[in-house]
């Protein structure tokens, strides 16, 4: 078990910012661009963390394949994260387990944590957010961010979120890709006309992070009020 990272969350949950105080020698890998400031006492080096595939797998995941490290090399000093877009950062401590995460969910982590991409099959391509979530996987902190705030829920037997919506649970849980009980049979029509689409129906017992905003829905709402030029 790595030492446990030095930090705090400001600005939540519609602008958080992430601050991680490093001691002499310590380190945390972060995806590139996230760095908001640093101390000079601190150095980055951007590399292919995990070896070729590792950083493929990432990559698929909706990662960068480069992951930065930042080192506290001349001394103590902090270092600021800030997610690419609106929303609340989440700390996890793993202890030898997983934590799935959403595509582009990752915004940081301490030594001893591997990131990677866990492939879904049919799972994935049906519920319209990507083939590949990502896996983080060892001993140590994760650091991810949502669109909106995050909301922790405690699962003990059965619970349904929309695809949209999940940004993390622990491996614990297992899921499958379905249509809300009340659609099945429907076929496209009861799809169209609900205005609901494909769910996630978790089962067994952990926790599960979700979101307060979906991108897709803001981006259809916020269409109609774009310039358009008589030829549209």
């Amino acid at each position: 078990m790595t030492n446990a990272l030095d930090y705090k969350i400001d600005f939540r949950p519609d602008f958080s910012l992430l601050t991680v105080n490093l001691q002499p020698g310590q380190k945390v890998h972060a995806e590139p661009s996230a760095m908001a400031s640093m101390s000079p006492s601190l150095t980055m080096k951007a590399a292919l963390k995990g070896g070729a595939m590792k950083s493929l797998g990432r990559m698929f995941g909706g990662e960068s394949m480069v992951v930065n490290t930042f080192t506290a090399s001349k001394g103590p000093g902090e270092v600021v994260f800030a997610p690419g877009h609106l929303g609340d950062t989440q700390h996890y401590r793993l202890t030898g387990g997983s934590l799935i995460l959403q595509r582009g969910a990752f915004l940081a982590h301490s030594e001893g944590v591997d990131i990677t991409g866990k492939w879904q099959g049919a799972k994935g391509f049906f519920s319209g957010e990507g083939l590949v979530l990502l896996k983080a996987t060892g001993s140590g902190d994760v650091f991810f961010n949502s669109y909106g705030a995050v909301i922790e829920v405690d699962v003990t037997d059965d619970y349904v979120v929309d695809t949209g919506y999940i940004v993390a649970f622990e491996d614990t849980l297992q899921y499958q890709i379905t249509t809300l009980p009340g659609l099945r049979g429907g076929g496209f029509k009861r799809l169209f006309f609900s205005g609901e689409g494909l769910v996630c129906q978790f089962s067994g017992q952990g926790r599960l992070w979700i979101q307060t905003r979906y991108v897709n829905p803001f981006l259809s709402w916020i269409n109609k009020f774009r310039p358009t030029s008589k030829n549209d």
